[in-house]
């Protein structure tokens, strides 16, 4: 298996292990938010997405999908049932309790998988050179290598799954993992 294939099989295999934490949350409660804890089911799926998104977009030359962001808005709103506005979900953004700024829960859900899908098609599709590449990332710009940025993504999801789970648990929802 080269390593294309196994970061691209990492990243489709992240799409199920978050996916699953969704089950029992309503409409309703996706941006439900508790004091304790940071974000919200519907906040953390678009924020992965978008940052899915951007470094699928290094490799395969692509924006963002029109279909699933609005560019813009404000960093606590401005998408709608169908799309996040990329500056509710971006870096330092502040999730909002108002659902209506975010997609539906089925919607946000597939924009998350949309975005898996494409970066595992462009790790695929990427070259052992595209991967070595030096990039700039974060807010500060600093340089990183690519193979090296798509293991910190792949954590990065893991992250805000975590998040879905204590927010599961803040719900009383029952455990996914027995």
């Amino acid at each position: 298996m080269t390593r294309q294939a196994a970061l691209a099989e990492g990243f489709r295999y992240a799409k199920e292990l978050t996916t699953r934490y969704l089950d029992g949350i309503g409409e309703d409660e996706r941006a439900q938010q508790f004091d304790v804890l940071p974000n919200h089911p519907a906040w953390c799926l678009g924020h992965c997405a978008l940052t899915m998104h951007r470094v699928a977009g290094i490799l395969d030359g692509e924006g963002l999908p029109g279909s699933d962001f609005i560019e813009g808005g404000t960093p606590a709103g401005g998408g709608d049932a169908e799309r996040y506005a990329t500056e509710s979900v971006a870096f330092d953004s502040e999730p909002s309790s108002d659902a209506g700024g975010y997609p539906t829960l089925a919607r946000g859900r597939e924009i998350f998988e949309a975005a898996c899908e494409r970066i595992a098609l462009a790790i695929e599709n990427a070259s052992d050179a595209d991967l070595e590449r030096e990039i700039p990332w974060g807010p500060a710009r600093t340089p990183v290598v690519l193979r090296l940025l798509l293991h910190r993504v792949l954590f990065h999801n893991g992250h805000h799954t975590g998040q879905i789970t204590d927010t599961r648990r803040a719900m009383k929802l029952e455990r996914v993992l027995k």
